[in-house]
């Protein structure tokens, strides 16, 4: 049985090439402890536009709604205050920590959550991408941020995602980016609003491109407080990319922002059978600003 118990409020420093063997660690013993409900998906693939978009079929996620509904929640309910303990990883930054996500698809899928409450369709600034360049210094990741209801978030609290460096699959079309002047480019294929660039080591520097990024697709002002508009963004050490968002599904398949990045996640063969009809990038075109 797993304890409930209340976080540290002692700041627990993290050293330096220590993340990767905590993350084990942690989720060896959540899963012992069963605080971990991974969720078991098959995978189908679709050529298309260069891309090999990798879809998976989670079948079992009748388990995480089950769970839910015998876990009985208020409708205000923050599962990040208090987090559970049993999915904590560490401590990164005063004003950022690590937990495991409850319900991961894919292993070791982590969460960079702030320690006090921030909405989770504020921009993101400075300390957010420190924490965020903490984790891809420890281990290479994709990290992507769903920033309001129509981007996929789920909670309120503000949190960016993190899942260990895979074989992303828009990579093979990344090559083909042709930059302007100020170094942002567009994915070949997608012809809907979105903005990419390659990155620069430092944070301060993650923040003016992200900036660049979003003023590129649309967005206007000091990006300081609430956020004007859904939008996905995703790095990497090497890149940042977002997408503007217009609606959080197509046809009753929820469109994860990972989407975006060429995986897709649907409940059933249904599911399955619609976004095959339809196309990856058709389905991407619907619920992206066109």
């Amino acid at each position: 049985m797993c304890e409930d118990k209340s976080p540290s409020q002692e700041m627990r420093k993290l050293e330096t090439g220590s993340l990767w063997q905590k993350v084990k660690e942690c989720t060896k013993k959540a899963i012992e402890c069963g605080a971990l409900h991974s969720i078991v998906t098959e995978c189908e693939f679709i050529e298309e536009v260069g891309i090999r978009f990798v879809v998976r079929v989670a079948s079992n996620l009748v388990r995480k709604d089950e769970f839910k509904k015998k876990v009985s929640k208020p409708k205000d309910f923050n599962p990040f205050l208090p987090y559970e303990e049993d999915l904590f990883v560490a401590d990164l930054s005063e004003t950022h920590l690590c937990l495991l996500n409850k319900f991961n698809v894919v292993d070791y899928h982590l969460l960079i959550v702030t320690r006090v409450f921030e909405e989770q369709e504020t921009w993101l600034n400075l300390a957010d991408f420190e924490a965020m360049e903490l984790v891809l210094n420890e281990f290479d990741g994709l990290v992507f941020y769903n920033s309001g209801r129509l981007a996929g978030a789920s909670q309120r609290h503000k949190h960016l995602q993190v899942v260990p460096m895979m074989e992303i699959p828009i990579k093979p079309v990344l090559e083909g980016v042709c930059f302007d002047d100020n170094g942002v480019g567009r994915v070949p294929g997608f012809d809907f609003v979105h903005a990419f660039s390659r990155l620069e080591k430092g944070a301060k520097s993650l923040l003016e491109v992200y900036h660049c990024l979003l003023r590129a697709v649309g967005f206007e002002g000091d990006f300081v407080g609430d956020a004007t508009g859904a939008y996905n963004l995703f790095a990497t050490r090497d890149w940042m990319f977002v997408v503007r968002r217009s609606c959080e599904d197509f046809e009753g398949i929820s469109v994860n922002g990972l989407g975006f990045v060429g995986t897709f996640f649907v409940r059933n063969e249904g599911q399955l059978d619609r976004l095959k009809n339809s196309g990856p990038v058709m389905v991407l075109k619907q619920v992206a600003l066109s």
